[in-house]
């Protein structure tokens, strides 16, 4: 395996770390001082931003928010920027043939009118490629959005525990996590993927 393929699952195994559940980590609710802000952009109705810490090491990390759409077109949302990484995108994250697969969305995430869409784990999300820094429990950190016809937002996330549920989420999750000798697995209801790191 060469070098790049090596980097490449290295940043899949701390990705997959970051975004893991919260049953083998304890849940810590945000404090009321670090809530999130609400944002309107034209049409465009944004609430509960936030993100999870990373463990050390970590290359890349998620951010959540639901996004509102109250206008009467369809509007498409992409991640330009971010204060902690180098790179920011939205993905999917989806379980095909029992096998779960995190991808970036093409053009875009589309919101219709009148939709509502939650970016939340093992979902669609937000994800920061080459973290400069570690992401802090207690921090904020900032991504700007941009959506194609209400136009570019720059949002505050406020940062939860690692493997911290959405806000008002249940913390038993059920999701389950294993990591031995290199080799990941994660388990859901759904089913299991595995990742081999070498």
């Amino acid at each position: 395996m060469n070098d790049r393929a090596r980097t490449q699952r290295s940043r899949q195994l701390l990705t997959l770390l970051a975004l893991a559940s919260s049953t083998l980590l304890p849940a810590v609710i945000l404090p009321a001082s670090a809530q999130s802000a609400d944002y309107t952009l034209g049409a465009i109705h944004i609430t509960q931003p936030w993100a999870r810490a990373t463990p050390k090491g970590a290359t890349s990390a998620a951010a959540y928010l639901t996004i509102t759409n109250t206008g009467t077109t369809p509007d498409r949302v992409s991640c330009v920027s971010s204060n902690v990484a180098g790179e920011c995108q939205i993905h999917s994250m989806t379980m095909e043939g029992g096998v779960m697969k995190m991808r970036p969305v093409e053009g875009g995430l589309e919101i219709k009118p009148g939709e509502t869409v939650t970016l939340k784990p093992a979902s669609f999300h937000v994800m920061l490629v080459d973290l400069k820094q570690p992401l802090e429990q207690g921090t904020t950190i900032k991504a700007t959005l941009k959506f194609e016809n209400a136009g570019t937002i720059s949002i505050d996330y406020p940062v939860a525990a690692i493997g911290a549920p959405a806000p008002g989420a249940d913390a038993g999750g059920g999701n389950m996590m294993q990591s031995t000798h290199g080799n990941m697995q994660m388990q859901s209801p759904g089913g299991m993927m595995q990742m081999n790191k070498q």
